[in-house]
């Protein structure tokens, strides 16, 4: 069974935690332990997510001029290889060593027309305090928007069109290569206008769940899944009434409305997939993946399922 499984920015930097490099190898290899033991009976290719680390990144390059930072795409790149190359090293320490591991810049195309560039609501960085995103946008013109009871720097989002390496990972997989690709939702880039045909990058972020549903679909995956912090996809959310869904049709789940920022996307991408390609999408924790491939544990998403069903 060929598995994507996307490994959201909680997977990887947990809100409120340190971003240092310790801090995120710990985290890793949480994840690669997680991920190991399905590598022995299925093909495995790895999405992740790059919020926090880009807006480190961003951070970092604030010191200098502001001609001299770099942009957003350029970031991406750079997470894209500082997160796969964690990811490779832990999983193989955990697999035989013959297992052939590899990491991949992808570059994705995105439409300059798209209207998510003129409503910024991707979170990228650490959470601030009110008076300090607003001393911090007076400062950088950043955008910010609240994220819970704190407040997140948000940039672009516009929607994956084309993943320009899908042929290179099809490849990859034949010869049973654990893939890490489309990192962050890919590194953002859009043909020039004109007569010449110019690839340029973006300043932006994609979502990383939309990009990976678009890599799953291109790459006729069977299962889907995304880890979160989540146990599964819940209804009345942080209500007396809330309940874990189980098994749903994608009719049944679109129904319902989730956060934009957090859990929208993710509903968005499953419902998509299953609705597309006839196979199974899946939301739930990282610890739980396992038991997600066997469809014991978080939301299983599939349009074989006759109704919605709960947990417990």
């Amino acid at each position: 069974m060929r598995v994507v499984i996307a490994l959201g920015g909680n997977a990887l930097l947990k809100r409120g935690e340190a971003m240092t490099a310790d801090v995120q190898r710990h985290n890793i290899k949480i994840a690669a332990e997680a991920i190991a033991p399905l590598v022995a009976e299925h093909e495995v290719v790895i999405t992740h997510g790059n919020g926090p680390q880009v807006g480190l990144l961003a951070l970092q390059g604030a010191a200098y001029k502001p001609d001299e930072a770099y942009p957003l795409d350029v970031l991406g790149a750079e997470t894209e290889g500082m997160i796969g190359y964690m990811l490779e090293q832990e999983l193989g320490n955990l697999l035989p060593f013959e297992v052939p591991l590899a990491t991949l810049l992808t570059m994705v195309e995105v439409d300059g027309t798209d209207p998510g560039f003129q409503n910024p609501t991707k979170f990228v960085g650490p959470v601030y305090e009110a008076d300090e995103a607003a001393k911090i946008h007076q400062e950088k013109g950043w955008t910010f928007k609240e994220d819970g009871n704190k407040w997140r720097r948000v940039v672009p989002s516009p929607v994956p069109k084309r993943i320009f390496e899908i042929r290179p990972i099809r490849w990859l997989l034949d010869k049973k290569t654990v893939v890490i690709c489309a990192g962050g939702g890919g590194i953002p880039t859009m043909y020039e206008r004109g007569a010449e045909r110019k690839l340029g990058g973006v300043e932006a972020v994609i979502d990383k769940d939309l990009c990976s549903e678009l890599l799953a679909r291109e790459l006729e995956a069977d299962l889907f899944i995304m880890a979160t912090d989540a146990e599964a996809v819940y209804t009345g959310w942080g209500t007396a009434d809330q309940k874990a869904i189980f098994k749903t049709p994608p009719e049944d789940l679109s129904a319902y409305s989730f956060p934009a920022g957090s859990m929208g996307p993710k509903v968005e991408a499953a419902c998509h997939f299953a609705k597309v390609t006839g196979h199974s999408a899946a939301i739930g924790a990282l610890a739980d993946i396992a038991a997600i491939v066997r469809a014991e544990r978080g939301t299983i998403i599939d349009s074989s399922f006759a109704k919605m069903t709960w947990h417990g």
